[in-house]
């Protein structure tokens, strides 16, 4: 699984510029649920969602997909995932089912989405959305949190928007140098690095933080 994982990471660019070769019209659709599940399924925070919107960026600047297309689709999966997100998290809250007994999601993932929320509020609907894991449970964590619906759906829309355009714009723009053409892989797997930074300094802290105060 780990393998096929990487390897999907890795060579998105190659698997989708196949796909979209042979399959115009389904290549879409596999953009549209892998990015509608990752955001809308609390069980699926490792699909490579940041690298896949970069991809689409530079096949879009190449002309392998056609960007009039690709961009509303993203927008709309990304704002229906995390709709689904926070239902979810609303059915649970109301039915009182403790989370902890979930077996699927993992506790500490829970604690760190739920600390994120307690350092930014509801900006973290927007921030959430660029970093893996917190932003597949942000959502979720919103409406066991009784976050108003008015509130999530703005800030939803807003991060929607920023993470799209941002990422696949990035693509867009970069994806005809050569530098970036001829090292693709090399970037992705900056892209996929840099998203995982602020989970990694955050739990350097956690560590630290308990080390300094033994001494």
């Amino acid at each position: 699984m780990l393998s096929f994982i990487t390897d999907l990471v890795l060579h998105l660019d190659t698997h989708l510029a196949t796909l979209a070769a042979n399959h115009a019209v389904l290549v879409y659709l596999v953009i549209f649920c892998v990015i509608f599940v990752e955001t809308g399924v609390v069980v699926a925070p490792f699909l490579p969602g940041d690298s896949l919107l970069f991809i689409a960026g530079t096949l879009a600047a190449q002309q392998i997909l056609d960007a009039a297309i690709l961009v509303p689709i993203l927008l709309v999966a990304a704002i229906a995932g995390d709709t689904l997100n926070y239902a979810v998290g609303s059915v649970m809250r109301r039915r009182t089912i403790d989370t902890k007994r979930l077996r699927i999601l993992k506790p500490e993932h829970l604690a760190r989405t739920t600390l994120f929320f307690e350092r930014h509020g509801s900006k973290t609907i927007v921030l959430a959305r660029f970093v893996p894991i917190v932003r597949t449970l942000a959502p979720f964590v919103a409406a066991l949190g009784r976050m108003e619906y008015g509130t999530f759906l703005k800030y939803n829309i807003i991060g929607a928007f920023i993470w799209v355009f941002s990422l696949v714009g990035a693509g867009y723009m970069l994806g005809n140098l050569p530098l970036v053409s001829e090292n693709l892989n090399a970037v992705v797997l900056g892209i996929v690095l840099l998203s995982l930074l602020p989970t990694l300094i955050g739990k350097f802290g956690r560590t630290a933080g308990p080390a300094r105060k033994e001494r």
